[in-house]
């Protein structure tokens, strides 16, 4: 059988922005299926595993959480089959975002009253004191 391509667990590392120790986790949970060895033990990526973890990566900066991962990844091996869980997973991660944001807003909102306040007057700081006053 020929040598794949294959990738040190620094190299991945350093191109995928991922620590040693979260790609060895990840290893340890199973999202990412265990990695061939060489025979001193050193980890070796392949092409498959690279794109396993960019797609881990992309999955988390879209907000989900690994459990959720976990099931995109099992999803992704059937992705005809599955095609209506991961639209119900995606469209509840859209609500839950949608939510965040509506909070995010309001927080804004309140932060620049916050600041608007503070240059209209010559006396304490409004900012401090809306603060003391949600105890």
């Amino acid at each position: 059988m020929p040598d794949l391509p294959s990738h040190s667990i620094g190299r991945v590392s350093s191109q995928l922005s991922i620590s040693i120790d979260t790609l060895r986790y990840y290893e340890k949970i199973g999202l990412l299926p265990p990695v061939r060895r060489t025979a001193s033990g050193q980890r070796r990526y392949s092409s498959p595993d690279l794109s396993r973890l960019r797609f881990i990566r992309r999955a988390q900066a879209m907000g989900f959480s690994l459990e959720e991962i976990a099931q995109l990844l099992r999803m992704r091996e059937d992705p005809l089959h599955a095609k209506e869980d991961v639209r119900r997973l995606t469209q509840q991660k859209l609500q839950e975002t949608e939510a965040r944001l509506k909070e995010i807003m309001t927080l804004r909102n309140e932060l620049q009253l916050l600041i608007n306040l503070c240059q209209g007057t010559d006396t304490g700081c409004p900012i401090v004191e809306r603060m003391d006053d949600c105890r």
